[in-house]
């Protein structure tokens, strides 16, 4: 992002929002649009917006599987056998 670049008034953005969308897809960089001169809302290229959410899951599970490894290593949690009978029972 580049902050010179990427912060634009959302009046702008109405006067010009073709060129500004064609803009954002061919960059890939995000727009940030202000109101009252004050960030208000983002606005990027869908295929943008998915690769970062494909990421932020990435990262989620990553840090899932972190936090089960470091609680197995303590030793807490339960034992796969027990909990799908509990899990059996509780049917």
């Amino acid at each position: 992002m580049n902050i010179t670049k990427d912060i634009t008034p959302l009046t702008q953005f109405k006067r010009d929002s073709a060129r500004m969308i064609a803009e954002i897809k061919q960059t890939g960089r995000p727009q940030i649009l202000t109101v009252n001169g004050k960030p208000s809302v983002v606005v990027m290229d869908a295929a943008a917006w998915q690769d970062m959410q494909d990421q932020l899951d990435y990262a989620q599970t990553v840090a899932g599987i972190g936090k089960g490894l470091t609680q197995a290593r303590a030793g807490e949690g339960v034992e796969a056998a027990g909990f799908f009978d509990g899990l059996a029972r509780t049917r």
